[in-house]
């Protein structure tokens, strides 16, 4: 799967300490403000433990995670749409994003310094938004002024393609994300190449220090009530004291360090698989003795396309899946028995890969 997951934020606030915990590929922190001029990209294993409950039945010689790609954009602060700080080279970057992850400080720490000489998560907020308003306003008002030029050559499509985008320009100068405002079908049409920054999905990741990593601080509730008529998911994650527990090598130090900080797994584990779900991805199995291996569809996917997703060739030559629910395998232990108790199903190209999905391709090329 090709879609991405952009981590955006104001400068300086452990946007790439957090990419650090989840991303294989590790990058340079600072504390100086706009010390990178590049986007970072990784790839993120999505933990699931599904995996190993699989193969504590089958046993196969590996055992192989689906993962995500992940960009860390270089943080931005206040007239970066008109090329302050970094410039915005960096909103392309969100552009070709599919989802976001803004990650909000809440924190406080005299040896990093804040770009605006206080914390408030809420106004960290509020610029970022205003840059990536300011630049869907840019991209909706050059769509205008082509469907006025067509107006006058008398499209009947004209009128109700500006109808639509006036709504949706009237939004953004109310300063409101798009994705707060109701949009039809055709709307969606009509901008849909347009790739509006402030209509992608988000999550919001406070940034705490170890003492607020279960409950949060006044600040996480501040982000909250900011949020709220969005209906965005809101995550607290300790940064700084992830990182190190990651960069632990043993597994029981790493778990000792989770409870004494109240937690029962990493919180950038929830990040992870909140990212996921809101690209609308879901997993299917393949199992056998060779290998128990993960793989990422897209929701509403058929047999043939998720086939497709392990090989071109199983796509275009496909015959019928045969499907065990994972539930199902858990509880049966083989998929001898899953057959034996009508609970294995022979589906054809139409069927719906469900999330979870234990599936054995059959084709022919």
């Amino acid at each position: 799967m090709s879609l991405q997951c952009g981590i955006i934020g104001i400068t300086n606030i452990g946007k790439t300490t957090i990419f650090n915990c989840i991303s294989e590929n590790k990058v340079e922190t600072s504390n100086f403000a706009f010390s990178t001029n590049k986007s970072n990209l990784g790839q993120i294993k999505v933990p699931d433990p599904r995996l190993k409950m699989i193969d504590d039945i089958i046993n196969s010689a590996r055992v192989i995670p689906t993962s995500l790609e992940i960009v860390d954009i270089p943080g931005l602060t206040k007239g970066s749409s008109q090329g302050e700080g970094v410039g915005n080279s960096f909103l392309s970057d969100i552009r070709n994003c599919d989802a976001l992850i803004h990650v909000l400080r809440c924190f406080d720490d005299v040896n990093l310094v804040h770009i605006d000489e206080s914390i408030d998560p809420v106004r960290d907020k509020e610029t970022i938004d205003f840059e990536l308003q300011v630049k869907d306003l840019e991209s909706v008002d050059k769509r205008i002024q082509k469907w006025e030029k067509l107006l006058k050559t008398g499209d009947k499509n004209a009128k109700p393609a500006l109808d639509s985008l006036h709504r949706i320009k009237d939004h953004l100068e109310e300063l409101q994300n798009l994705r707060t405002l109701e949009l039809s079908d055709s709307d969606k049409a009509i901008i849909s190449d347009l790739l509006l920054l402030t209509l992608k999905p988000v999550i919001y990741v406070c940034n705490v220090d170890e003492a607020s990593a279960v409950k949060g601080n006044q600040f996480v509730e501040e982000v909250r009530k900011a949020v709220l008529e969005e209906g965005s998911e809101v995550l607290i994650i300790a940064g700084q004291t992830e990182s190190e527990i990651a960069e632990l090598e043993d597994e029981e130090d790493r778990n000792s360090f989770l409870i004494d900080m109240g937690l029962e797994e990493p919180g950038v584990n929830k990040l992870i698989r909140s990212a996921y779900h809101l690209l609308n991805l879901q997993t299917f199995f393949t199992a056998g003795p060779k290998e128990v291996r993960a793989w990422t569809i897209r929701k509403g996917m058929t047999a043939p396309e998720a086939a497709g997703v392990i090989h071109s060739d199983l796509q275009r030559g496909f015959i019928r899946a045969e499907v065990m629910k994972f539930d199902d395998f858990i509880q049966l232990k083989s998929e001898a028995a899953c057959r034996d108790t009508g609970k294995l199903a022979i589906e054809g190209k139409n069927y719906l890969v469900g999330d979870g999905d234990i599936l054995h391709i059959r084709f022919n090329v």
